[in-house]
């Protein structure tokens, strides 16, 4: 199976257009200095001060001094603005160096002193902005996450505890309803390949971006395809300086370099993974024959042809294997279609995964006004898994091209628009005699401007287009988002729209193409923050329509890997209604930063093939995080705490027979607990400076059951087992080594 669209020529336009961007030629550059002050001849702090019409500016010092250059020429409008001021402006006439310019703002009445910003649905974790709920830093530090970004995330409001399963579950959307994408372009594979019921990590590392933003509902109109929500990377830009980094722990080791040039990097990495030692320590719930091992490597290029362009070039690839023994649900099934019976109750699968990655992306500002950005990225992932002495094989392959410009007409107003073609198919042999196979390719426009009448409201209204040429159909679908200041600190945000997404990966493989499903978010949230204090309550309301149902006769299948589907249509629904608490405080205590976050949910659908309408297995409606972070100045250490609680999940007891729907999936299974602690201290080694650290996860060795596996009894009747995370309790810990210094927030 091959993709629709060739890779070599996509590459060849992009970097046509990279070339065709890089030969921009820099015009003169004046420079631009004055001061503001206000009505009592007071320096005027923190103001934006910028020509008008285009984004040439900068931002004034403590004595109220701004600086800054531009190519522009001729007579143009210098404006300043600050939040607790009325805007100013004076005209001037750029033939050369223009200085001792002097602008007066007049206070406001009712001041703001923090600029409006839409978070309805969104926790933005960028580095660049001052509304920051997490940086990158925070993922790596945090006890329990593991450094790992999407694990890092179940930190968050509205995010289910994952336990068995890989992937995000936002908002009562299972896993494929959440969208993880990198520099815009949507990653299709995001997890390490790993046996049913194992729980892998994604492929992403913290410090490989600037930015993540985490939307769980409400999301912009740039994306399609998630029902729920979108986590969005943003990969670094030119590094800093020149480094080496060395890295050992108990499953492994790692390298990475950079080399900088003037306006260039380049950033080379691997490592290699092998979990025996760490097994052969630990006592697991699953037998694994073959410990997980694997390796990986990367390259990304990055280039700055001029002061307002940028071109990264990425590559990544890595392997993997691991083969644990699993319960075989038809081990004393008599019927004689089913190709398990016989088998033994415990059934070696062996995982062997490749995956390869490229992505290349450019992004250009023209005159300061206005902005564009093309990307390609493609993407194949190869697995070759046995059950038993059956093979199961499947390719996974992604090909996506981007493009996207702004006009930022005013400082107050800017309108985007964009389109991405992509083109995208699964391929799956199951034993020797059944292959099934799809591809799509979705074509899509979007428009989103954003608008700030005034400082105290911003409105961000989108629409986007999307054609299934698989399904030969059409959507138009609106978004919008807004926020209004309720005092100097305080804001109210609101966010709604409609968003479509295909069918389950699983129907179309065989033949199936049920319509698309829809989901319809209305969002509201209050958020107050001063002085590094943030509280943020939100409340959302979620339905689902057109959802995939089988008219099933034959009852109902909590196996997640069957591969018989009965007569799927879009006839399922269902709802999500919940409350969220987010409050984090890095002012109270000196050295300490700590957050609380709360999620309540209620929700319930009939999809798939559920008998009745019900809350999923996945869903857990009480959801608690307290993280608590301490450093220690005089030890150079830093000491994180994380505790984590969810309220049992729903599980099916098919020994209810018939099922009725007081008793469909009315089980629950025991209250989640998990207490994490991580240390890490700071040495220096000659020039290298050295991070120790060690992990203890689940200190109280709490039995975590995430559901239960049946198997059928010669007399009928059903056996359980429970499903638990490969280890109840674990310890973990490394060294880290580099020629650039660590800072405390790093630790």
């Amino acid at each position: 199976m091959k993709p629709r669209l060739s890779l070599r020529l996509m590459t060849s336009v992009m970097l046509l257009v990279a070339m065709l961007l890089c030969t921009y030629i820099a015009e003169a550059q004046y420079k631009i200095s004055g001061t503001v002050i206000d009505n009592k001849n007071k320096p005027v702090r923190g103001a934006n001060v910028y020509l008008e019409n285009t984004i040439d500016g900068g931002t004034t010092d403590s004595t109220g001094v701004f600086r800054f250059t531009t190519s522009e020429k001729g007579n143009q409008t210098l404006v300043a603005s600050e939040v607790s001021h009325e805007a100013g402006g004076t005209p001037i006439v750029i033939n050369g160096d223009v200085s001792g310019i002097v602008i007066t703002l007049k206070a406001n009445k009712a001041h703001d002193l923090d600029a409006v910003v839409i978070t309805a649905g969104s926790f933005d974790a960028s580095n660049e902005k001052n509304k920051t709920v997490l940086k990158p830093l925070d993922i790596v530090t945090t006890a329990g996450a593991g450094a790992d970004v999407v694990k890092a995330m179940e930190m968050l409001p509205g995010t289910q505890k994952t336990g068995a399963d890989n992937g995000m579950f936002v908002r009562g959307g299972d896993a494929s309803e959440a969208a993880i994408v990198v520099d815009e372009m949507v990653i299709q594979n995001a997890f390490l390949s790993g046996p049913p019921g194992v729980s892998t990590r994604s492929r992403f590392g913290a410090f490989n971006y600037q930015g993540v933003s985490f939307s769980s509902g409400g999301y912009s109109a740039r994306y399609g395809q998630a029902l729920s929500s979108v986590l969005e990377l943003n990969t670094t830009d030119l590094a800093d300086k020149s480094t080496v980094n060395l890295g050992v722990n108990m499953a492994g080791l790692y390298a990475s370099g950079v080399k900088r040039w003037k306006n260039s990097s380049l950033d080379v990495g691997g490592n290699f993974t092998n979990t025996s030692p760490f097994f052969s320590l630990a006592t697991t719930n699953v037998n694994f024959y073959k410990p997980p091992q694997g390796g990986s490597g990367n390259l990304r290029y990055t280039w700055k042809p001029n002061k307002n362009g940028i071109l990264k070039v990425s590559l990544n690839t890595s392997f993997s294997n691991s083969g644990i023994e699993i319960p075989n649900p038809a081990a004393d099934d008599t019927s004689t279609t089913n190709i398990f019976r016989g088998m033994p109750a415990k059934v070696q699968y062996e995982t062997n995964d490749q995956y390869y990655y490229s992505n290349i992306s450019y992004r250009q500002f023209f005159k300061a006004k206005y902005m564009l950005y093309t990307a390609a990225s493609f993407s194949l992932d190869k697995t070759d898994n046995k059950f038993g002495t059956l093979p199961i094989k499947q390719e996974d392959h992604r090909l996506q091209y981007r493009l996207e410009g702004k006009d930022y007409i005013t400082s107050r107003f800017n309108v985007m628009l964009g389109t991405d073609v992509q083109s995208y198919g699964i391929g799956k042999t199951f034993d020797t005699f059944r292959k099934s196979e799809f591809t799509e390719t979705l074509v899509s426009g979007y428009a989103e401007l954003e608008w700030t009448p005034i400082n105290m409201m911003a409105i961000r209204p989108g629409v986007r287009y999307e054609h299934s040429t698989l399904l030969n159909k059409s959507y138009v679908v609106p978004r919008l988002s807004l926020a209004i200041k309720t005092g100097d600190h305080s804001q109210v945000s609101l966010a709604g729209g409609i968003f479509y997404q295909n069918a389950d990966n699983n129907y179309l493989l065989y033949g199936y193409k049920p319509d698309m499903q829809r989901a319809i978010h209305y969002i509201a949230n209050w958020q107050y923050s001063k002085n590094d204090r943030l509280l943020r309550l939100e409340a959302y309301s979620k339905k689902y329509e057109n959802l995939i149902l089988e008219n099933s006769a034959t009852g109902y299948d909590p196996n997640q890997y069957r591969t018989y589907f009965s007569n799927p249509g879009n006839n399922g629904f269902g709802y999500a209604h919940g409350i969220e608490l987010f409050w984090r405080d890095k002012k109270t205590f000196k050295n300490v930063d700590y957050w609380i976050t709360y999620s309540y949910i209620d929700t319930k659908r009939k999809n798939g093939n559920y008998l009745f309408e019900a809350t999923p297995t996945f869903v857990s409606d009480h959801n608690l995080n307290l993280v608590g972070k301490y450093f220690v100045e005089k030890w150079k250490t830093n000491f994180s705490v994380t505790y984590s609680y969810a309220s049992g999940r729903p599980y099916y007891d098919p020994n209810y027979n018939p099922a009725t729907e007081s008793n469909f999936l009315s089980g629950r299974t025991p209250d989640y607990h998990n207490l994490a602690v991580a240390v890490a201290y700071l040495h220096t080694f000659g020039k290298w400076f050295t991070v120790f650290y060690v992990s203890f996860d689940n200190v109280t060795d709490n039995h975590n059951v995430f559901g239960y596996r049946y198997v059928k009894t010669p007399s009928g009747t059903y056996t359980k087992s429970d499903i638990t995370p490969p280890l109840y309790r674990s310890i973990f810990f490394g060294v880290n080594m580099s020629l650039t210094q660590f800072s405390k927030d790093e630790l």
